[in-house]
């Protein structure tokens, strides 16, 4: 039943000579014009971030002279597209396909020692006192804040010492210290773990492990996933760092991949010889090298809101 948002005011009425006048019907479906500095980065941010994904999704289904004469946002074709996923293919001996096997290998292990370091070191770091605890914080925080170029020099030291050049394990133990996690994990526990529930289950007899195993790790699992996922990625999308330690191209990642491929295009290395790579199979190369962390995002979204809300409020 519609019903009558007409409210009567006592001004009105009052000018009326008391009887009552009906007020305007209020507009519920009205809206007010957009804010213009909102519709201006929402202008910059589909210049700057959607258009470059679409082109790069179009740019796959072209031929090289498509991609250079034609529209920059049209679709080429489905029998383009197979074209270049054979040539793609066929790169080094389904080379794209061994690199995608190294990053998987690389970024599971890793990840796996990450969650087994990163979130008991921010566990005791937020809840144990001991001596240094505050300088390994520091540390972490320094560390965490220097960028990621700046240790590829002292980290090849330190693996070429232990003699692992060359090796997978070269690049996974680097990976697998995140002080990023580490400090996450410090973050959650000091704010969202009741210190008075820590007390009570150490009053029942609950060692100190007992404690972080049975009642702070069931707690923290949004924000472990968070760690983990924030860690996944960094492996995965790592350059440098393998580029400097691995020395065989059956060893990259496929972000060195990816770089092999640039090298293999003549537009930007006219010494290529017949093992030539066109644009858009290069574009393609992407697409397949950031479907694995899309994916794993679009599985863990959820867990991922659930990670980053946690902590926001003190319990």
């Amino acid at each position: 039943m519609p019903t009558d948002t007409r409210v009567p005011t006592r001004a009105a009425e009052a000018r009326s000579g008391g009887r009552p006048v009906p007020a305007r019907p209020r507009r519920h479906g009205a809206r007010g014009l957009p804010n213009p500095l909102s519709a201006l980065v929402l202008a910059l941010f589909l210049v700057l971030f959607v258009l470059p994904v679409v082109w790069l999704l179009l740019a796959a289904t072209k031929t090289d002279d498509q991609l250079v004469h034609g529209s920059p946002l049209s679709f080429g074709s489905w029998r383009a597209l197979a074209d270049n996923w054979h040539a793609l293919t066929s790169f080094q001996d389904n080379a794209i396909f061994s690199w995608l096997g190294n990053s998987a290998v690389y970024s599971s292990v890793a990840l796996v020692i990450t969650l087994c370091v990163a979130v008991p070191a921010g566990y005791a770091l937020a809840m144990i006192e001991f001596r240094g605890r505050r300088t390994l914080l520091v540390a972490t925080l320094v560390v965490m804040l220097m960028p990621n170029a700046t240790l590829v020099v002292p980290l090849f030291l330190e693996v070429n010492a232990v003699h692992l050049i060359g090796s997978m394990w070269s690049v996974i133990l680097p990976y697998a210290f995140y002080p990023f996690g580490v400090y996450l994990t410090y973050i959650y526990f000091t704010t969202s773990l009741p210190r008075d529930l820590i007390a009570a289950a150490k009053l029942d007899g609950c060692s100190q492990f007992g404690v972080f195993r049975h009642i702070a790790l069931p707690l923290a699992a949004p924000v472990v996933a968070l760690v983990g996922f924030f860690s996944f990625v960094a492996n995965w999308t790592n350059y440098f760092l393998p580029y400097v330690l691995l020395p065989e191209s059956d060893q990259f990642p496929v972000q060195v991949g990816l770089g092999t491929l640039l090298n293999a295009v003549p537009q930007f290395n006219p010494t290529v010889g017949t093992a030539a790579v066109q644009r858009p199979e290069l574009a393609l190369a992407t697409l397949v090298a950031i479907t694995p962390v899309l994916l794993v995002f679009l599985f863990s979204q959820r867990f991922l809101v659930a990670g980053m809300l946690a902590g926001a409020t003190k319990e």
